[in-house]
């Protein structure tokens, strides 16, 4: 395992939120990043240039944001509302709404639909083509076993993890009922869950720093291959320290992937050899939330305290990006043993 040089952690953006920061996320088509934060606002960033290109305020704060594509972009607000945001023309409307804040959200471009989780207890699905007005774009309304506190799509699969440790598995074009209900092989809240690259499984954190790699098939041999590790907590005086997992991003290239803590690590991962590849120098505060870009070349990381402690002094909320070295994410071939001669 490989420690990064100090100067490392990357460049920072200008004009950051100026509150927590609750997703980040690049573009699929290019370096475009869209921020979304407690701060009532919406920040899309050329991050390469270090540009902002666009701000939009809401009426509450924001919860989650995905794009569209490059000229526009879907949120999930605390103030209930599904909105779709215009880049180039600074228009955004209002898709529809939830009975409580939405948590989540996901567009799916394969059947071209918006998916929102929310503290409700549902998912929705909504159809953004649509004529504006709520009624002619609700495609569907599923009721889930908890509160809605992360979802991630891979294909036709979306994955969907609630309070009381609590995951659905969907297939997109069924979404009447999940293909697979289970349990969190972790014992305490679920932070994150991300579905692999290659759609096979998926990798579940935990508020208390472990994270279960999953497989969605449920054979004798798919199931052997899951496992759980431990990661982002130290020892202190004879006492373990635990931090909770905030977030997780695959590299898009070699499946590795990074994790962010509350301990301000960014840490890499290989999980097929089970192996950590890579530790990033220590940020300001804890790591919100993690993007890599779609051609793995860049990692976006979001140092933002999410109040693990209380309310207590912290760093200023701050967007890193960082130019990502092969030796960091590429795996490292598994060295066989000489035979005896």
């Amino acid at each position: 395992m490989t420690v990064a040089p100090p100067s490392s952690t990357g460049r920072e953006l200008s004009d950051p939120p100026t509150d927590g920061v609750s997703n980040i996320r690049f573009s699929n088509h290019s370096d475009h990043l869209l921020v979304s934060s407690w701060d009532k606002s919406v920040r899309l960033y050329d991050a390469s240039a270090d540009v902002l290109r666009g701000k939009f305020m809401h009426g509450g704060a924001v919860l989650d944001c995905c794009f569209h594509d490059d000229s526009s972009g879907f949120t999930a607000s605390l103030d209930h509302t599904v909105r779709r945001l215009v880049f180039n023309y600074n228009k955004e409307d209002i898709l529809g709404r939830h009975d409580a804040p939405v948590r989540c959200i996901e567009y799916s471009y394969i059947t071209g639909q918006v998916i929102t989780g929310s503290w409700d207890k549902t998912l929705k699905c909504w159809d953004p083509r649509g004529a504006s007005g709520q009624e002619r774009s609700l495609i569907g309304t599923y009721t889930q076993p908890e509160r809605v506190y992360s979802m991630s799509l891979v294909g036709n699969r979306l994955v969907v993890a609630t309070a009381g440790r609590h995951v659905n598995v969907y297939d997109l074009r069924n979404l009447s009922q999940p293909e697979q209900r289970r349990e969190s092989s972790l014992k305490y809240q679920t932070r994150c869950v991300r579905c692999y690259p290659n759609g096979t499984g998926y990798a579940l954190s935990s508020v208390e720093g472990r994270v279960a790699m999953e497989f969605f098939d449920l054979s004798e041999a798919g199931q052997s291959k899951k496992y759980a590790f431990k990661c982002h907590r130290k020892t202190e005086a004879g006492k373990d320290i635990v931090y909770p997992v905030n977030a997780i991003a695959f590299h898009p290239i070699y499946g590795t992937f990074a994790t962010g803590g509350c301990d301000g690590y960014v840490n890499v991962w290989d999980g097929d050899n089970k192996k950590r590849l890579y530790q990033y120098p220590k940020y300001p505060t804890s790591i919100a939330a993690l993007s890599f870009s779609r051609d793995g070349r860049l990692l976006a990381i979001a140092s933002s305290y999410t109040y693990e402690d209380g309310d207590k002094p912290h760093a200023l909320d701050a967007i890193f990006v960082r130019s990502v070295n092969e030796v960091e994410v590429k795996p490292k071939p598994k060295v066989l043993p000489n035979p005896a001669v």
